[in-house]
């Protein structure tokens, strides 16, 4: 599945579930709907999935987990936060380079308009 549709597709679900439930929930709330949602359209997706750091040729697990990992393509990073800032970017960025996935969203449901909380990064 290209990665712009795949990520309509999220952002879909992730509307779904804030038109549902609203800002103002904890994050686990958001990653369990949203993983509903994207299990019931047969979209391939894990939650907390382990990210080990690669170093000088060892894989050192260190508790670094994605939020969600959506067909081994899309990283999904959730924030229930005033805004997103730059080191959830860096964050993002950052999981998306020791995983080597290229497209990631970071999506902040504290928002009264959901579309305004969800930012699109690529490597």
């Amino acid at each position: 599945m290209p990665s712009n549709n795949l990520t309509e597709q999220v952002i879909g679900c992730a509307i779904e579930v804030h038109k549902a439930l609203g800002p103002g929930l904890l994050e686990s709330s958001y990653e369990a709907c949203l993983m509903y949602e994207l299990l019931k359209l047969d979209i391939p997706a894990s939650n907390q999935v382990t990210l080990p750091i690669a170093y000088k040729g060892n894989l050192i697990n260190n508790g670094y987990r994605v939020d969600i990992l959506v067909s081994e393509q899309l990283i999904i990073e959730l924030k229930v936060t005033e805004s997103i800032l730059p080191i959830h970017v860096a964050q993002t960025l950052t999981y998306m380079k020791l995983s080597g996935i290229k497209t990631g969203l970071i999506i902040n449901f504290n928002m009264p308009t959901l579309i305004k909380g969800i930012k699109r990064l690529s490597l």
